[in-house]
């Protein structure tokens, strides 16, 4: 058991404060039961904390407003991995993280490929909305991004400046990989890819 303690101590302190996780990030260490109990010891001994069934956090900790609450996408990967399923912002946020859009939206809402639900974790209330274009375990988290959010702008608001904004996101290897999924997509989407790839590979030429 000291074994099995020390090993997820360091992988909590490894993966830095404000991680959130549950149990199963520790099952190549030790049994179902010997996690849970070295993971209740940590929490009684306040290396971490219990945020719900299941859920803990290694909370970050401030000079002057103490133990700081979990970061909401944090909350909604643990929630989403209890299930097995890939979850990722929606559309709206991903458009927003990648500079499509300026709209920020009101309401934790993340796309899954798993069943639409709303699930409350540590009293926060997330909802989880099955994606119309798939998470994509072989694509970076860059690349799924960009899927959701063109599907959230739709086929009528990609233009140019969209194109070109997304190339710059995606690196070289991004794009290989969409372009081998596009038959998982709608047909106006597998265009936008190869117009990012060409716009892509065009600014390679002109830096070159």
């Amino acid at each position: 058991m000291n074994s099995i303690m020390g090993k997820i101590r360091n992988r909590i302190r490894a993966k830095g404060r404000g991680w959130v996780f549950t149990p199963k990030a520790f099952l190549d260490i030790g049994t179902r039961g010997a996690v849970y109990q070295t993971l209740s010891r940590l929490a009684k001994q306040g290396l971490v904390r219990r945020l719900d069934r299941g859920v803990y956090d290694y909370p970050k900790q401030h000079t002057t407003l103490g133990t700081l609450s979990p970061n909401v996408d944090s909350l909604a990967q643990a929630a989403a991995s209890r299930s097995g399923d890939t979850t990722f912002p929606s559309g709206a946020l991903a458009a927003n993280m990648l500079g499509l859009s300026t709209q920020v939206p009101a309401k934790s809402v993340y796309l899954t490929n798993g069943l639409t639900r709303t699930k409350k974790v540590a009293g926060r209330t997330i909802a989880f909305k099955h994606a119309r274009v798939p998470v994509m375990d072989r694509l970076s988290n860059t690349a799924n991004l960009t899927l959701q959010a063109l599907s959230y702008l739709g086929k009528d608001s990609i233009n140019d400046q969209t194109i070109g904004l997304c190339a710059d996101k995606l690196t070289d290897q991004d794009l290989r990989k969409m372009a081998a999924v596009t038959d998982q997509v709608p047909a106006w989407m597998a265009g936008a890819i190869v117009k990012m790839r060409y716009k892509k590979h065009g600014q390679v030429r002109k830096q070159a």
